[in-house]
């Protein structure tokens, strides 16, 4: 074996680097880093891909069988050591590092370690290279394994993980507000930047102790006051603020999480908080109401595929189709009353009858054939049927409309017998039923059962009585 000079100011400052990143790595918890070196790590995220494309194709030439040109080798070497250092710069800023930071730290540092023995390897005329490739097939594990850890740090540790189809994040009835929605926001907006791995900050939000301690910014949570709330305030800053959390690029908060953060914080930023423990008016109660409302593009995705050319042809004069939003086929039907009604016009739509979302038949002459179709109609979530002849035998047949959500049934002939068909829909939200035989006794019971469902019964006495006593004032 002898020794072949190559470059000697190169190979000292190869040399001179790798003894630096070694001292970096083991005496990492003396070191206290100036505000400008500390700047420099910033870069490792921006130069990092440009050493692992050069000593993978130093490599690939390598294992081949060709000459790798040693101006390649210099440059790929100088530039791992110099990434290597520039993520240990980086990796200080993050105060307490996680496991993914502390292996992608180590693994990066044996990568640029072992890119520089090779460098060394090939100065040296050995008679068996055989060790130059295992050294190069082992620098392709470690890139693999530094850029896994890197991919979980940026993007979390579900990152690199098999797909699994979408993520069912469903929310329980009665939620914890912390757990099951505060944490959620969270989780989605803030806790990628905010975790043991990348602790930007040194903030901490994947847990309520982690909040309430803060990080360098001053008091991130303060229980019962969200205007003094660190959060808060960098949530309300201009997007252009370079303190707006999160910051340019990233997805902001909804306006709607914002509020909900800001409302528990108020009600003093508990965990053990729980929807029923609010009023049905509170403000948080209401927000989180509407979260918990499923997406209906997202619901409608399954519904049967329909072409514009077969609504034209159910549609008519009387009875129009039309689509709930561009390019879904969750469909909505009026039907008005011709010179001669005929059920039969309604019933013709029994092939896109699981399409039908919402129904409106208010004011027409409707039996037990047109509230048959409205129940085969497993989809439906809006019904209107005010106004008309039916009766309580007649609602009999709409029991099984699990997904309504809103029901019109105002002067009519329904009484008490309904509301017990009413108290099975749990997605039941509003129910407009003024002018019927319903007893008030029946609606509280109602009530009792689905505390979640507005009723709608009619104008309140107290303005009624007002309107008719200015009815009855003589105009000028």
């Amino acid at each position: 074996m002898t020794y072949t000079p190559k470059n000697g100011k190169v190979d000292y400052v190869v040399f001179g680097l790798s003894v630096f990143l070694v001292f970096c790595l083991l005496f990492e918890s003396y070191i206290e880093l100036p505000i400008l070196v500390a700047w420099i790590g910033r870069w490792h995220p921006l130069v990092l891909h440009f050493p692992i494309v050069l000593l993978l194709i130093a490599i690939f030439l390598g294992l081949t069988g060709r000459k790798i040109p040693r101006s390649l080798l210099t440059i790929a070497v100088i530039s791992a050591l110099l990434t290597a250092i520039s993520g240990f710069f980086l990796g200080k800023e993050t105060g307490s590092k996680g496991d993914l930071l502390f292996w992608h730290q180590w693994l990066g540092g044996a990568l640029a370690l072992l890119a520089a023995l090779w460098y060394g390897l090939e100065g040296v005329q050995i008679s068996k290279p055989i060790y130059s490739k295992i050294i190069q097939v082992v620098i392709v594990g470690l890139i693999i394994f530094t850029g896994h850890y890197g991919g979980m740090i940026t993007h979390g540790q579900d990152f690199l993980a098999l797909p699994q189809g979408k993520k069912q994040n469903i929310i329980p009835k009665n939620p914890l507000v912390y757990e099951h929605i505060v944490n959620r926001i969270l989780e989605e907006k803030c806790v990628k930047c905010h975790n043991p791995n990348k602790k930007k900050g040194e903030l901490l939000m994947t847990d309520l102790a982690g909040l309430l301690k803060g990080g360098e910014g001053g008091n991130t949570l303060i229980p019962g006051n969200p205007e003094e709330s660190e959060m808060i305030r960098r949530l309300y800053l201009p997007i252009e603020d370079e303190e707006h959390m999160p910051p340019e690029g990233e997805r902001p908060l909804a306006d709607n999480e914002v509020r909900i953060l800001e409302q528990w914080i108020a009600l003093g930023a508990s965990d053990t908080l729980q929807l029923n423990h609010l009023q049905n008016s509170h403000p948080l109660a209401v927000l989180i109401k509407e979260m918990m409302e499923p997406d209906p593009m997202e619901k409608w995705t399954a519904l049967p595929k329909i072409a514009d050319s077969t609504l034209r042809n159910l549609a008519s004069d009387y009875l129009t189709i039309t689509r709930l939003a561009d390019a879904t086929d969750a469909l909505k039907v009026n039907v008005y009353m011709p010179p001669e009604y005929d059920a039969q016009m309604l019933l013709n739509l029994s092939p896109v009858n699981r399409n039908i979302v919402e129904l409106d038949l208010s004011g027409l002459p409707i039996g037990e054939r047109e509230l048959a179709f409205a129940a085969n109609c497993p989809n439906l979530e809006w019904l209107e049927i005010d106004r008309t002849p039916i009766t309580d035998v007649e609602v009999d047949t709409l029991r099984n409309l699990s997904r309504l959500r809103l029901l019109k049934v105002y002067d009519t002939n329904i009484g008490d017998r309904s509301i017990s068909f009413f108290k099975e829909w749990e997605n039941l939200k509003s129910l407009y039923i003024w002018g019927t035989q319903v007893s008030e006794s029946a609606l509280e019971e109602l009530k009792s059962k689905n505390p979640d469902v507005v009723i709608e019964n009619g104008i309140d006495e107290e303005i009624e009585s007002y309107f008719v006593a200015s009815d009855s004032i003589p105009k000028s």
